[in-house]
């Protein structure tokens, strides 16, 4: 909050911009460049969101959605760098694996993914976004592999493998000592509780949405752009903000 409250002041100090031939001068004040400010990193946004438009291949593109269970994020909001890692590994792995596999695409795919953490409403919400291609590479490296038009891979496939795969590397990462539980969650240091909060989310259909971009790839990845490197609360949302709502 501190760097937000100085950016562009002179808490953070500035310089003079001046015209040669009109004489006209301002003060610029210094940005704080903090990724959580809303003012702040529109420049590295763009300079990423050129390098991977240039990334784009001439083919179709789909839109897919990783998203854990509440009671996967809570105990992400406490193990944030070990969950999340988690989270990106299996979502590219259930991806990889089922593309790879003949029955489906039978192809190597490429994927861009970005994590985000909290929905529009503001609460902890960790999903991948990805933009992934509609084909591949033959596993020979001989040609392209084409998906159909308007179908990537089947959801529910993909969802089964991801809780699969989730699970199981998250109930590892709780026998290596690597999940730490505190306050209200303090209980699930215990094996068995831990087991048995996951319990009903073994049997729970873990949802991975899956559409071509309804305005193709670059707006998708303009979207991505805005929450890669600054925070997506903009100025006029902070300053409406009451005791109201």
């Amino acid at each position: 909050m501190t760097a937000i409250e100085n950016c562009r002041t002179g808490a953070l100090g500035g310089h003079v911009e001046a015209c040669d031939d009109c004489g006209h001068w301002r003060i610029a004040y210094n940005s704080c460049r903090n990724r959580h400010c809303p003012k702040c990193q529109g420049a590295a946004a763009r300079t990423w969101l050129a390098a991977r438009e240039a990334d784009l291949l001439p083919v179709g593109y789909f839109h897919v959605v990783f998203t854990v269970p509440a009671e996967i994020a809570d105990i992400a909001w406490q193990n944030k760098a070990v969950v999340y890692d988690l989270l990106f590994r299996a979502a590219a792995d259930t991806m990889l694996t089922i593309a790879a596999d003949p029955k489906h695409l039978g192809a190597r795919i490429g994927i861009t993914a970005v994590l985000h953490t909290w929905g529009s409403a503001l609460a902890h919400h960790p999903h991948v976004h990805m933009i992934v291609p509609g084909g591949g590479i033959a596993p020979d490296g001989t040609r392209w592999i084409s998906s159909r038009p308007a179908f990537l891979l089947p959801v529910r496939v993909l969802g089964a493998l991801f809780r699969r795969l989730f699970l199981t590397r998250l109930l590892a990462l709780f026998d290596a000592g690597k999940l730490a539980f505190f306050s209200t969650l303090a209980g699930l240091a215990a094996r068995k509780a831990f087991l048995r909060h996951l319990s009903p989310i073994r049997k729970k259909r873990w949802v991975v949405y899956a559409k071509p971009p309804f305005a193709g790839p670059q707006a998708v990845l303009a979207y991505l752009s805005r929450y890669t490197h600054r925070v997506a609360i903009s100025n006029r949302r902070l300053i409406a903000f009451d005791e109201t709502g």
